[in-house]
């Protein structure tokens, strides 16, 4: 690796950091507010949403380095929409997994965890049992349980959606990017 590719990749390393430090506080912070004005069952709900989009992106991430550039230059050529965004995303899939993979479903395992903790106390306040009784311990391991569970079979079936149906899925994303960006002048993909 000469310095250019170094100094670039510590930069981004730096930019992404920072991207997680915000987004992981803000994620906190408006997942705290809305879990402790909420009845348990919506914040049951809120925590498997939240898990649902870690599983999400941590398939976008896999497709997108397990995808072929080849099949979206066909589409780009009968200028298909979404398949210069498909491009750009195989091409700076490193980029594009790290943002996924890393930042938004990492930041959701973290958020979906501190907000089951807040539900069981939730739980368990409301059947009138505190922190540190029995059902309070019963409560809290089953439910980090099944958000672990969800989690980590949740992101195997993406694994192999990732893998399996790669060109398909980061079609669909480029769609959604030209979309935001064409109709709505949301700028998401940098052309570097």
């Amino acid at each position: 690796m000469n310095k250019k590719q170094l100094k670039k990749s510590m930069k981004f390393s730096f930019s992404i950091a920072v991207i997680t430090f915000v987004l992981a506080a803000i994620f906190s912070v408006v997942s705290s507010s809305i879990l402790g004005g909420v009845m348990s069952i919506v914040g049951l709900l809120i925590v498997f949403l939240i898990v649902l989009i870690g599983v999400i992106f941590d398939t976008l991430g896999i497709a997108a380095t397990a995808a072929d550039e080849v099949p979206f230059h066909a589409m780009a050529a009968e200028r298909v929409t979404g398949s210069k965004h498909a491009i750009l995303i195989v091409r700076n899939a490193d980029r594009f997994a790290s943002f996924c993979n890393d930042v938004i479903g990492d930041i959701s395992g973290i958020i979906s965890g501190t907000a089951s903790a807040i539900v069981v106390l939730q739980i368990a306040n409301g059947f009138g049992h505190g922190e540190g009784s029995i059902y309070y311990i019963i409560i809290n391991v089953t439910l980090t349980s099944l958000v672990a569970a969800l989690t980590v079979g949740g992101k195997a079936m993406g694994k192999f959606l990732a893998i399996t149906s790669s060109t398909k899925i980061i079609f669909f994303v480029g769609k959604i990017i030209a979309f935001l960006e064409e109709k709505l002048k949301i700028k998401v993909l940098s052309k570097s």
